[in-house]
């Protein structure tokens, strides 16, 4: 069974592209995690037929990458061998990216990952990008997976077998890098099984406020992985300066009681 799962915050005009390419392919169940959304978002999942849809409402915005851990608990409920997780704006991701993915964890592969800075793209300019790629490729290299270069679950659609969801705590599919560190030194196999450039993704432009806080983001997360990799404390902070971004706003009091609730049903 395979599964896709697709986050969704205000993403009313595109989320429907998204579905529909996911129901073009042999996937079994797409589970859409509409949260926070004041748009259309809802009411077009709505219009879909529910046979392969699965909405899971939250009123609250549950934060970066807290729906990618809603999705791929109840993946995991309902039966997934392969969990595909496509974000709610990438609807230019072409069909062909989303197979390799499917096809490698299916394959064998228990993280497959889209190169989002594929060797042929020209380095990114903008030193903030720089910053990020280098510190993506620090933790590929301090786990033993230096061939993954700078790809990242952080970054671009990409899939994971049952057996790293049944692995890695599923809160920890919060913060993606952290999942990759887990996954590595649980000695699942994760390798890249797709190149696509970041800007063939079709995420919308965003004002540089959100880009700034979105990169503090990911730069602390993997600060945060880094540190689990090396036997550390976790720690967001690197040189007396912490990167939260919007880790403060990921909302974890919502995802452990829903994963309580799964797991004890009244």
């Amino acid at each position: 069974m395979i599964c896709a799962v697709v986050p969704a915050h205000n993403e009313a005009g595109r989320i429907g592209k998204v579905v529909a390419k996911l129901l073009s392919l042999p996937v079994d169940l797409t589970i859409v995690v509409v949260n926070g959304s004041t748009d259309g978002t809802w009411a077009e999942i709505k219009r879909f037929p529910p046979a392969k849809i699965k909405p899971v409402f939250f009123a609250p915005a549950l934060g970066v990458d807290v729906p990618r851990a809603i999705g791929a608990a109840c993946a995991l409920k309902s039966g997934a061998k392969v969990t595909l997780f496509v974000d709610g704006d990438m609807h230019r991701v072409p069909l062909k990216v989303l197979r390799q993915l499917a096809a490698a964890v299916t394959g064998g592969l228990d993280m497959g990952l889209t190169d989002c800075y594929p060797p042929d793209t020209p380095p990114a300019a903008e030193p903030l990008v720089q910053q990020i790629v280098a510190y993506r490729r620090e933790l590929n290299e301090a786990l033993g997976l230096a061939q993954l270069g700078a790809a990242s679950p952080s970054h671009g659609p990409h899939a994971v077998s049952r057996r790293l969801l049944e692995t890695v705590p599923l809160e920890e599919i919060a913060v993606p890098p952290v999942a990759l560190c887990l996954a590595a030194r649980a000695g699942l196999r994760i390798g890249v099984a797709a190149h696509l450039p970041h800007a063939a993704l079709g995420s919308p432009p965003r004002s540089p406020l959100h880009s700034l806080r979105i990169a503090a983001t990911i730069i602390g997360d993997y600060i945060e992985a880094l540190a689990i990799c090396r036997g550390l404390p976790r720690s967001r902070e690197k040189d007396g300066v912490c990167y939260d971004g919007y880790n403060s706003a990921r909302r974890r009091d919502l995802l452990a009681s829903f994963l309580r609730e799964m797991n004890n049903p009244a």
